[in-house]
């Protein structure tokens, strides 16, 4: 299986248009036969003509397969849902609204709301799990803080603080944080990464007393030029830091406080994926939240 991601063509080829994006939908989250909520019986569902909806053989009963999904109510064509998707795995440094705008010929508030909406659905199917472990051969965390946005005015906080932490050789999770200080940060250090796990920070005094929550501490001093000794360091986290800066800088410029954790779960998400390029568009499109059973 080739493991290089899906190009613009196989794309294409795949999605040419809006019935197979809805037959690729209904399929995903219902499969070819199931139980009809109303009758009861196992049915095959069959489109309903001009309309984005299935009815059951047997009774008539319609479900609606974009219901519960980024695309529910929406008038703008599936292909082009689809299509930004595909933009969104196939670039590294993010896809503005104003790309998407002109991309796919709507509006920018189209494209701005389609832009947001899958970010979420991208932080929806990377989830999030606890870091670290206990057992001899768990991996090292590393946590640090970055700072984005604002105008970096001394003395005032008008910066987001947003908390990194990372697995070596694994997933990064990042939380925004109300501020720089430890009743801040270390909620959700112990939120997220296993207690007794083995932690690597810089010298910033938030972390200092990191052994007191439980966690193996080392920590590099940044400010006397220290940056590597043995195993402690923060290089990765760090390297994420700078591809999502260079991303927020170079592709959408600024990005707001409200809105930035959208952002972040986009960066995430490729990056989580980042030794798999081949599955970063078809997890979007298998991952759809599957509708709840009536009792």
């Amino acid at each position: 299986m080739s493991t290089k991601p899906t190009t613009l063509k196989q794309f294409q080829k795949r999605f040419p248009d809006d019935d197979v994006c809805l037959e690729h939908i209904m399929r995903v989250r219902y499969g070819q036969r199931f139980a009809c909520e109303s009758c009861g019986r196992e049915a095959h569902f069959y489109r309903v003509k001009g309309r984005r909806c299935y009815e059951c053989e047997h009774c008539g009963y319609q479900v609606y397969p974009t219901a519960g999904t980024p695309f529910e109510k929406t008038r703008t064509p599936l292909t082009d849902w689809f299509f930004v998707m595909f933009l969104f795995t196939a670039s590294r440094n993010g896809v503005a609204a104003k790309e998407v705008q002109r991309q796919i010929g709507v509006t920018y508030k189209t494209a701005w709301r389609m832009c947001k909406e899958i970010r979420t659905y991208m932080g929806m199917v990377d989830g999030d799990r606890p870091l670290g472990g206990t057992r001899p051969f768990s991996p090292v965390v590393e946590i640090d803080k970055a700072f984005i946005g604002g105008k970096d005015r001394q003395g005032q906080d008008d910066k987001a603080v947003v908390l990194g932490m990372m697995e070596r050789h694994g997933d990064v999770v990042t939380r925004i944080v109300a501020g720089r200080h430890g009743r801040h940060v270390m909620p959700q250090v112990t939120t997220w990464v296993i207690e007794g796990s083995r932690v690597m920070t810089d010298d910033a005094r938030v972390f200092q007393h990191m052994d007191k929550e439980g966690f193996v501490h080392e920590s590099v001093n940044h400010g006397e030029k220290e940056y590597v000794r043995g195993e402690a360091h923060t290089n990765n986290i760090e390297a994420f830091w700078s591809n999502l800066k260079r991303g927020i800088q170079g592709t959408y410029i600024s990005v707001s406080k409200k809105h930035l954790q959208n952002y972040l779960w986009e960066f995430e998400y490729r990056y989580n994926l980042r030794h798999a390029p081949h599955l970063m568009l078809p997890c979007l499109m298998v991952d759809f939240a599957k509708p709840a059973r009536r009792a």
